[in-house]
């Protein structure tokens, strides 16, 4: 049974603990990378054989293959999948940034570029579930931005196929090319290249521990998005609150994964033990009954704080993934929020609605990066470049103020280089 904890009746250790398991992947992980960079596809296929069950003779999805597997998937999904890809980049062409040029002054020209990055790879979990949701949110900003080529992997089945909702989900966002690899393999390909997967400049998307590990090795080699950690929600509600409901959106991540974690701060000790009773109830009827029952065991709590000002500083200090303001009036408390990754406002915003429909992203930071990370965007597969433009007179006219700089900081050549010009 979830946990009730009283803000300052318990220790701020138990208040804000994230029980994530140390799992030391390293070694292993390094000597994946390893493995594929000598051998390429004769290890990812090794691998394949070795973690997913299965012997395949090929890495990519042929064009047959893809048309075949999209036939299976039903019509009403389809039309879920446009609907959520029209929303979604409704949402993310407004991040779109243009270049700038300054020339305001005489015979000085400055300005910015903004480039897409030529390819990026998307990594699509496999597991315990499939995620065309992912591919959606993951590609459209990508495709948006203007990257040459979108490379996606994702884990086989033990028949060699790939889900096709996933599939659907490429042909719909604009996938460029798919690749049957999963794990730590698939970022060392990414990152190095094999014989049949091209190397990219970026690496985005959630996985696993062996997934994470891998993509803070082959960082430097490629840029990554962020490090995805197991899925969180944070509930702020009051006592107008329905507990059902409240009870529903934290089991809605509890599902995830073993260690998500679905965390209530409230005002209200009626409610809280009202969605304690609520969340016994609901999970019991849930597929994922042992995901979810565990997650909520290990990671749940219900934080009743003094009033709901205290219950926003608490979920500034968590700083988590999801944050849900179950509030008569969240725009009163927008502005106060600092650190989250995506906020769900009032009582008919579940958190559900943002990982399929809404159209704001879904890859968010998790562990409390928040404070730091932001949501993937348009921004991440982009890149800046910076150029400057000036005549003789202009160089002339401060020149004496950068010999001045430069020698400050011990260094004449750079001065020299400046004053040459006018000797």
């Amino acid at each position: 049974m979830i946990r009730i904890m009283k803000y300052g009746e318990v220790a701020n250790a138990d208040i804000f603990a994230r029980s994530i398991p140390e799992v030391d992947v390293a070694g292993i992980v390094s000597d994946i990378i390893a493995d594929v960079r000598i051998r390429g596809d004769a290890a990812l296929l090794d691998y394949c054989e070795k973690f997913d069950k299965v012997k395949l003779k090929s890495l990519e999805v042929t064009p047959t293959e893809l048309d075949a597997a999209i036939a299976k998937v039903e019509p009403e999904f389809i039309d879920v999948l446009e609907t959520a890809a029209a929303n979604i980049r409704a949402f993310h062409e407004k991040q779109v940034r243009a270049s700038f040029i300054i020339a305001e002054k005489d015979g000085v020209v400055m300005g910015q570029k903004v480039i897409p990055l030529d390819r990026v790879g998307l990594y699509v979990p496999g597991g315990t579930a499939a995620y065309p949701s992912t591919v959606l949110m993951d590609a459209i900003p990508a495709k948006i931005a203007g990257c040459g080529e979108i490379v996606m992997v994702t884990p086989p089945a033990k028949d060699g196929s790939i889900n096709p909702a996933i599939l659907a989900a490429a042909k719909v966002a604009g996938v460029s090319r798919i690749f049957k690899v999963g794990g730590a393999q698939a970022v060392a390909a990414l990152a190095y290249g094999t014989e049949s997967i091209p190397c990219v400049d970026k690496i985005v998307g959630p996985g696993n521990a062996f997934v994470a590990e891998a993509k803070k090795q082959v960082f430097g080699r490629v840029s990554i998005d962020m490090i995805a950690g197991p899925s969180e929600i944070l509930v702020v509600a009051d006592s107008n609150s329905n507990p059902r409901h409240v009870a529903a959106d934290m089991l809605s991540q509890a599902e995830h994964d073993k260690m998500a974690s679905a965390v209530l701060v409230t005002d209200s000790m009626a409610l809280a033990e009202a969605v304690q009773a609520e969340i016994d109830r609901q999970v019991k009827a849930l597929p994922r009954f042992e995901i979810a029952s565990t997650s909520i065991d290990v990671n749940g709590k219900i934080i009743v704080a003094d009033n709901i000002d205290q219950a926003i500083n608490i979920a500034n200090a968590i700083a988590p993934e999801h944050l849900e303001l179950c509030l008569d009036n969240p725009f009163d408390y927008l502005d106060r929020i600092r650190h989250a990754g995506s906020i769900f406002m009032g009582r008919n915003c579940p958190e559900a609605l943002g990982d399929y429909l809404a159209g704001p992203n879904h890859t968010l930071p998790t562990g409390g990066t928040a404070r730091f990370y932001s949501p993937l965007s348009v921004d991440d597969f982009v890149k800046k470049s910076q150029y400057t433009y000036f005549t003789a007179p202009a160089l002339e006219a401060v020149s004496d103020k950068i010999a001045r700089f430069a020698r400050k900081e011990g260094l004449e050549a750079h001065a020299r280089s400046v004053l040459s010009r006018f000797e």
